[in-house]
């Protein structure tokens, strides 16, 4: 067998020769490269989407008109090392496109005003070709959905369990999260809360690995093989979304629900109330 030393005098004229005889556009080609290219783009949605779309199937007239203010992020959680925020900053319009998939509700812009406002100002400067009087019909909205994502909390329930025996084993690893939105609908007509709801989901992800060490002289061979699954964050914001907007046109608007749409509805902290309550009367 050849030496590393020797091994290394062997490829070097060749690493040189290619460096020298070819350059970065003619090993990738003077047309470029095809990108790589992998899945087909799809519907966007949620185990609920399909509840919100059955309520367009119902017969109705004389929409209720929305309006979405902002909803932000309050969970106040940021990702330092990846320099960016946690959660995503779009629910307002995971909102918004939630109450189009029901198809009982005519929407009005108010999230984002600048563009409308600008149209107005150059309609009142005569440089539009439609008059400013068209714009004396603007519709109002019957309501205003407004809230925020209020909790992200890590390792509600964390664990794993691994085992090696000479260099040889495997483990698994798991985690529960969970996120919160709490949405209202305010009554623009008097400004007063029509309807509250607070919901929560929680995350599931695990990890299982499988790793081999071998000796071969005096080189460590390592192999890895493991699988990681994470149910992926930002749907489960998008799926709590969209079952707080079924709720305000069920529950707030009284359209026909489903059984299967349900709310889950959960005793955990009933249960604790008990506990304490029993520890309580013990003392």
């Amino acid at each position: 067998m050849l030496s590393n030393a020797k091994k290394i005098t062997v490829l070097t004229p060749l690493v040189a020769l290619l460096l020298s005889g070819c350059t970065g556009q003619e090993l990738l080609g003077k047309n470029g490269v095809d990108p790589l290219y992998s899945f087909p783009v799809t519907s966007n949605e949620t185990p609920y989407s399909q509840c919100l779309e059955d309520l367009a199937k119902v017969s109705g007239n004389n929409l209720p008109t929305f309006a979405v203010g902002e909803i932000d992020d309050k969970t106040g959680q940021v990702n330092y090392t990846a320099n960016g925020h946690q959660l995503t900053q779009g629910v307002t319009e995971m909102v918004i496109s939630a109450l189009g998939k029901t198809g009982k509700a005519n929407l009005v812009e108010r999230s984002d005003l600048r563009i409308p406002l600008a149209e107005v100002k150059l309609a009142e400067q005569g440089r539009l070709s439609r008059p400013l009087s068209a714009y004396t019909g603007i519709p109002a909205s019957d309501f205003i959905v407004m809230g925020a994502l209020t909790e992200l909390n890590y390792n509600i329930v964390s664990g794993g369990a691994s085992l090696a025996i000479e260099g040889i084993g495997g483990g698994v690893k798991m985690v529960v999260i969970n996120v919160a939105l709490d949405l209202r609908v305010v009554n623009s007509r008097n400004f007063s809360v029509s309807y509250i709801t607070s919901l929560q989901k929680q995350i599931y992800g695990y990890e299982v690995d499988a790793n081999v060490f071998r000796f071969f002289g005096n080189t460590l061979v390592e192999f890895d093989a493991g699988k990681i699954k994470n149910e992926p964050l930002q749907l489960g914001v998008r799926s709590v979304v969209e079952m707080a907007v079924y709720q305000i046109m069920t529950d707030f608007l009284h359209l026909p629900s489903e059984q299967k749409c349900s709310l889950t509805q959960t005793d955990h902290m009933a249960k604790q109330l008990d506990r304490l309550a029993t520890q309580s009367k013990g003392e």
